[in-house]
């Protein structure tokens, strides 16, 4: 009886065949050249992105941040602006809406106080050269 002929496979000296595996262990497996251990990434292959990464954030809206800056300096350019980055907002879904809601509301205000500053100083002028006696008239 040859060697193949044993009952279970076995070798005549009672170990297991070439590529049969014993009862209670793993058979080893040679790592091929060029494979990264377990739980690494091979050469040249990207790492898995992190799985509680936050996405990233929103673009903001450009004329939001031209309204907001132009408020403090010309008041018609923020509401213009404003109104146009608004719009975008909504269409787009970009981030600014705060942005453009703040040039707005200065440039609004400052569009108030000059349009108040000049009906004072009319209503001044006029009281002023309404009087008797000025500008050279004679009394």
């Amino acid at each position: 009886m040859s060697h193949d002929d044993q009952p279970g496979g076995r070798q005549p000296d009672g170990g297991p065949q070439y590529g049969q595996q014993q009862y209670g262990r793993a058979p080893y497996v040679q790592p091929q050249y060029g494979q990264a251990p377990y739980g690494q990434a091979q050469y040249g292959q990207a790492q898995p992105p992190y799985p509680y990464a936050s996405p990233p954030a929103p673009r903001t809206n450009v004329l939001a941040i031209v309204s907001l800056v132009s408020a403090f300096a010309v008041s018609i350019v923020a509401v213009i602006t404003g109104h146009i980055a608004l719009s975008q907002i909504k269409r787009t879904g970009e981030a600014g809406r705060g942005m453009a809601l703040a040039g707005l509301i200065i440039g609004y205000v400052g569009i108030a106080f000059v349009a108040l500053f000049f009906i004072v100083w009319l209503v001044l002028f006029f009281s002023v050269m309404s009087m008797p006696g000025y500008a050279g008239t004679p009394t």
